[in-house]
């Protein structure tokens, strides 16, 4: 495992002020403004009660959606304060503010265990920047800065990285958590045969993964919008699915190199196609070489979903990111439900990258206990897996 500094090595927590980064980048709805799916709350818990019942003032600092410096009152992070509040029984101080002279009072005043949570970051234009002055003043506001947000950890800016210059910097307990399931799997040391599952929208924000596990991985099975375009690149009409077709040359150059073992890189036999993409939408599962016309591939077949478990069935490793089909939709859930319930029930060890992933999951009620790692992080995991520095681990790296 990478080795990083952890919440065990801080000196001393009681009393100190801890600047503690997480991920609430929750899901609000739109119409109620209630928090749709707590699960990065949830996961940083034990992180928080760790240092408040051992003493630390703990001072949370997160971002919510992209308000792009701008101060936009339904990304404030009232609600999930309200929400943290309730989940560890204890009083949560929400500042509408990150470094006024109320929050530096507000900080002064806490007692030791007191639970205190900044204003969005993301509502001042330099946190994304890193800009010095300004990290170097959020800085000021505590003594010890840890780290616990995967999701972001692959981004510079000052609240997952630019604190390290100026505070000790540690790593919470999900990152390390993450850090102990993903390591491994960048060494040769894992159970064989290691197979990939692909699927999601687009080629580019998983050519890298791809790439970098080529020689390593023994199976790759490609689902989702990434599928069509290999499918397409391959020579099979795709219709009017959603198709990277400026990546022709990308997806040819890959399966060229899986061409040695032709069981390497599987693609769909068969697919579900649709006129539309609704709950009501009238569907059909045709053979790949049959799809023509206006038609959109909005899943996988039902023998392809069969053929990648029984893939599934004798690997000894499985990563999986991206959704199948649009599993946002009940018609085209099926491919996927198929693969997770089949990967659940396996014995393998499987880790599942991504928050379209985590999120297809629960839609499709297959308990994410199955899965050895469900990751919090969709780019993050991405790149750690594609051998990527992460700014946000590597200020922790001993």
């Amino acid at each position: 495992m990478m080795q990083i500094r952890t919440l065990n090595e801080i000196p001393e927590i009681k009393g100190k002020k801890i600047l503690l980064r997480v991920d609430f980048n929750v899901p609000i709805s739109k119409e109620t403004g209630e928090i749709q799916d707590d699960t990065r709350i949830v996961e940083s818990l034990n992180t928080i009660n760790y240092l408040r019942l051992k003493g630390a003032k703990v001072i949370i600092m997160s971002h919510l959606g992209r308000p792009d410096g701008q101060v936009k009152e339904e990304l404030r992070l009232t609600k999930v304060a309200a929400h943290l509040a309730k989940l560890i029984d204890t009083k949560v101080q929400k500042m509408d503010d990150i470094l006024s002279d109320d929050v530096k009072k507000a900080i002064n005043e806490m007692e030791d265990g007191d639970v205190l949570m900044l204003e969005n970051l993301r509502f001042r234009a330099e946190e994304e920047k890193c800009e010095p002055n300004f990290t170097k003043e959020l800085a000021s506001l505590g003594d010890v800065f840890v780290n616990d947000a995967f999701g972001t950890a692959h981004r510079k800016h000052a609240s997952t990285a630019g604190l390290a210059d100026y505070l000790p910097a540690y790593g919470g307990l999900l990152i390390e958590k993450e850090m102990k399931a993903l390591s491994p799997l960048l060494s040769n040391d894992i159970a064989r045969p290691l197979t990939m599952i692909f699927g999601g929208a687009k080629i580019d924000t998983k050519i890298g993964i791809i790439k970098n596990f080529i020689n390593k991985a023994d199976y790759f099975l490609m689902g989702g919008g990434i599928a069509n375009t290999f499918l397409h690149a391959a020579g099979y009409q795709v219709g009017e699915s959603l198709c990277e077709k400026d990546k022709t040359e990308l997806a040819q150059e890959i399966m060229l190199e899986c061409e040695k073992d032709r069981e390497k890189f599987i693609l769909p036999k068969d697919v579900v196609v649709a006129d539309e993409v609704s709950n009501t939408a009238e569907t059909a599962t045709v053979p790949i070489q049959d799809v023509v016309g206006n038609m959109k591939i909005l899943d996988i077949g039902r023998l392809s979903a069969d053929r990648y478990c029984e893939v599934i069935e004798k690997s000894g490793t499985i990563i999986w990111n991206g959704p199948l089909g649009v599993t946002e939709y009940e018609p085209f859930q099926q491919g996927s439900k198929t693969i997770a319930i089949c990967l659940a029930n396996h014995s393998c060890t499987s880790i599942v990258g991504g928050g379209d992933t985590a999120d297809c999951i629960k839609r499709l009620n297959v308990p994410v206990e199955a899965f050895t790692h469900v990751s919090t992080g969709g780019g993050a995991c991405i790149e750690f897996l594609e051998g990527k520095p992460l700014p946000g681990i590597e200020i922790l790296k001993k």
